[in-house]
């Protein structure tokens, strides 16, 4: 039953003099760890799973924004059968990508993108993905999200990917208090363990995807709710 939380403006009040205690960040990550088993892995980790190539991770993501997790999979699939490398991508036309991947979102600025990011990894990288944020950002298409995916996910090197899940479900515990995805990963930063940096992505979007939704979170079921503050919450189930 969905329950309407006409406090939860005071509540929210009352909490602004109290952030997430570390102690209950560490009892929180071990109950997800446990509980993710149950759900489905995000698709990007799925790709890097299955392949561990950067290259793969890279152009996954690409294809991953705004696109739905079946959606994203079944057109890598497609596109990588016609070209697994930035060479080989590179003699695909932009019409033939565009056809490999629909219906992503966007799928004909993603194309454009895809040649885009091919090129400059041939030309300025030997046909290697880089390994460092910096320079992953220089590549067209690629926010602070791909990149710290494609280090984290690709090169196993220290990052924290921040998406909508991650940056909401961080804040509604009151883990941290930041008004967007590049705050809260800078934030994070400087506040999460170290160890949990690889696995923190893939436990909350699981998490936010089956029970701490953006609107009307399953809070009766949330086996992590004594650790949260509910920031934000005004609906529930």
């Amino acid at each position: 039953m969905i329950q309407d939380n006409s406090l939860s403006i005071y509540r929210i009040q009352a909490l602004k003099s109290r952030l997430m205690k570390d102690p209950e960040i560490h009892h929180a990550v071990r109950i997800l760890r446990r509980e993710v088993k149950h759900w489905d892995a995000p698709i990007v980790t799925l790709m890097a799973e299955s392949s561990k190539s950067p290259f793969h991770i890279l152009i996954s993501c690409v294809l991953s924004l705004r696109t739905q997790d079946a959606t994203t999979t079944q057109a890598s699939r497609r596109l990588f059968r016609l070209a697994d490398t930035p060479q080989k991508m590179l003699r695909l036309s932009t019409r033939t990508i565009e056809k490999a991947i629909y219906p992503v979102g966007f799928y004909r600025t993603k194309a454009k993108a895809i040649r885009a990011i091919c090129r400059d990894l041939v030309e300025k990288y030997s046909a290697k993905v880089p390994d460092e944020i910096d320079e992953l950002l220089k590549l067209q298409g690629v926010g602070r999200k791909t990149a710290n995916l494609v280090v984290t996910l690709g090169y196993r090197k220290p990052g924290i990917c921040v998406d909508t899940h991650v940056h909401r479900i961080s804040n509604r515990w009151g883990y941290v208090r930041t008004k967007n995805p590049k705050e809260t990963e800078f934030a994070l930063r400087k506040k999460l363990p170290k160890p949990y940096w690889l696995e923190y992505n893939d436990l909350l979007v699981s998490f936010g995807q089956h029970l701490c939704r953006p609107i009307s979170p399953r809070c009766s079921e949330c086996p992590v709710e004594k650790y949260c503050d509910r920031v934000g919450v005004t609906l529930h189930r």
